[in-house]
């Protein structure tokens, strides 16, 4: 099975990372043959698409120099994709969102890739009950529908303060069964 994990955080060592080594760490518990790959969106050159449509007649490859191509080829390729963020402004950093405007390249690969299953993790400083996770959720679900692939899981956690989910062992725990109950 391979994995993918997409962390849309500026903080490469903050609460959305925790959360997601924490589920990393479960799936490996599970499939200890897991080819699971983690990645700092944040570190990533990718540029906001321009909607030149050079990729819809090239074989869907943007034709910025950056690293567009890689990263979507990984999310075509990757069986479990899990997308972590925090919530911005009631929606995902704009440096996940802009990896997910360039999933328009390879719409039709993505499309035909099929049984493809999307997690979601959002970390917010609101409660729980607070509509912004509903609206992130419901973007994801939106795309998924479109795709044809199935979002298994959203993991919503309300965590502000730095290092509040790694101190959180409780929630660790949790988060790491979650990871092992999803593949």
């Amino acid at each position: 099975m391979k994995v993918l994990i997409l962390n849309g955080s500026p903080r490469l060592n903050g609460n959305t990372a925790a959360a997601l080594k924490a589920i990393q760490k479960g799936i490996l518990a599970k499939l200890p043959a897991a080819e699971i790959e983690f990645c700092d969106v944040v570190q990533m050159n990718i540029r906001g698409c321009i909607a030149c449509n050079a990729c819809k007649s090239n074989g869907g490859n943007c034709v910025m120099s950056d690293d567009t191509n890689q990263i979507i080829q990984k999310i075509a390729d990757a069986n479990l994709l899990i997308l972590g963020s925090p919530v911005y402004y009631w929606g995902l950093t704009a440096q996940l969102k802009t990896v997910i405007d360039k999933f328009y390249c390879r719409n039709s690969a993505l499309m035909a890739a099929g049984n493809k299953i999307i997690g979601l993790v959002t970390v917010g400083g609101a409660t729980l009950d607070d509509p912004e996770y509903n609206l992130i959720s419901g973007q994801i679900d939106c795309i998924c529908n479109y795709l044809h692939w199935c979002h298994l899981f959203t993991k919503n956690i309300s965590a502000y303060d730095l290092g509040e989910i790694a101190g959180n062992q409780a929630l660790l725990d949790s988060l790491q069964l979650l990871g092992t109950t999803i593949v």
